[in-house]
């Protein structure tokens, strides 16, 4: 891979992380906060719940994107390898290939969720609800990207990858 497109991606991965810990502090504040104010003065901030389960979410959907890159998802191949190491790479190939096509679904399902629903504001946080599905649309579209990539590009294995990812 060319080092201007590595260091670009890498940097960009680097963003996904940070979206993802700013996302969770300011839902630990939030939700904190709430807690303190409805045992602590008996009331609460309404926008609570929607906020933080729009959030949650959005963490739980870039997380999986995350961990589908750095290979920390579960994955099954010690029958594969040994009983067929010679087509462990072709093998590799054609589970990313099925990975690809559920990740499209779910891209294709998301973002027509996303746009039926982006109409109903909700009463609480004037955002449009279309928001939760617009995750699923961000996630499956990174999750394709790096099957894409793992289907064409060359195929290092799976330690080989941990270990340039860290």
């Amino acid at each position: 891979m060319h080092p201007g497109i590595s260091a670009a991606a890498r940097a960009f991965w680097r963003m996904i992380d940070l979206v993802m810990a700013l996302l969770l502090a300011a839902l630990i504040v939030l939700v904190f906060a709430n807690v303190v104010m409805r045992y602590g003065f008996s009331s609460g901030l309404r926008v609570t719940i929607e906020l933080s389960r729009l959030w949650f979410v959005w963490v739980a959907m870039l997380g999986a994107a995350v961990m589908l890159r750095r290979g920390e998802h579960l994955q099954l191949s010690e029958f594969s390898e040994a009983v067929m190491p010679r087509f462990v790479p072709i093998l590799r190939r054609i589970c990313w290939a099925v990975v690809l096509v559920a990740v499209l679904m779910l891209f294709v399902g998301a973002w027509r969720q996303t746009l039926a629903n982006w109409n109903n504001i909700s009463q609480l946080t004037d955002l449009p609800s279309g928001l939760m599905y617009l995750s699923g649309v961000a996630s499956g579209g990174l999750m394709a990207a790096i099957a894409l990539v793992r289907i064409f590009g060359p195929d290092p294995g799976p330690s080989a990858r941990r270990a340039e990812e860290h």
